[in-house]
């Protein structure tokens, strides 16, 4: 059953660190094009602006997709929850077959 807990702790921190990383790059992506878009057409800067803050939402709102799954991991564990139902049943018809 530990092993089941520390490698779901693992994968949690995988999960919410790769979330990090994609947000990361993603919102570096986002600040560069629009630099460089606001650099080319500077009349363009409101317009591109708005788009800028909408897509930076759409990539906060995947971040936390990944977040939510991490933090499933770690409080509401499926797979521990299936393991420790598997050792019910194990051990319950373990003592009935005993007796």
């Amino acid at each position: 059953m530990e092993t089941v807990l520390s490698f779901s702790a693992i994968a949690a921190a995988i999960v919410i660190s790769i979330a990090a990383l994609g947000t990361a790059i993603g919102f570096a992506m986002l600040g560069g094009k629009f630099l460089e878009g606001a650099a080319r057409q500077p009349e363009m800067v409101s317009v591109l602006q708005v788009k800028m803050f909408i897509v930076a939402g759409l990539i906060d709102a995947i971040s936390m997709v990944g977040l939510v799954a991490g933090m499933m991991l770690i409080f509401a564990n499926p797979i521990a929850n299936r393991f420790e139902q598997y050792e019910l049943a194990k051990t319950t018809a373990q003592q009935e077959a005993a007796k």
